[in-house]
């Protein structure tokens, strides 16, 4: 993408998008804005994002000829119900006119934070 300036908030990310991916990336934009109510919205690694507790939580964005949701490694734990999406890793491709089910959403939202929360280790004291 040279030459395109790049986006500082969510909504500069969204505002050059095609109508029915941004449509898209809204509705799960929403979707993970209420199951994580205290995350913030940032852009990392130029993908709209949240964090939470100074940690990433989950990220999105639109390719060229798909939309992706990127919660991590909560990928794997939940295959079966991700089967009819193209995943690998921590990734999700899915059309814009067909965007992931809001409670698929909302489950792994609710993973990674658990996640997250897991990996919170004290510093080691050797």
């Amino acid at each position: 993408m040279r030459g395109k300036p790049k986006a500082k908030t969510i909504d500069e990310y969204l505002a050059v998008l095609s109508d029915d991916k941004r449509a898209a990336l809204n509705r799960l934009r929403k979707t993970i804005r209420a199951a994580a109510p205290r995350a913030e919205e940032c852009i990392s690694y130029q993908l709209p994002a949240f964090r939470l507790d100074g940690k990433l939580l989950v990220c999105f964005g639109a390719a060229a000829n798909h939309c992706a949701f990127y919660p991590g490694a909560v990928v794997e734990a939940h295959k079966d119900e991700l089967k009819n999406y193209d995943t690998s890793k921590g990734t999700i491709r899915f059309q814009a006119d067909n965007p992931l089910p809001t409670t698929l959403v909302r489950k792994l939202v609710k993973a990674r934070i658990a996640k997250n929360a897991g990996s919170a280790r004290p510093a080691d004291t050797r």
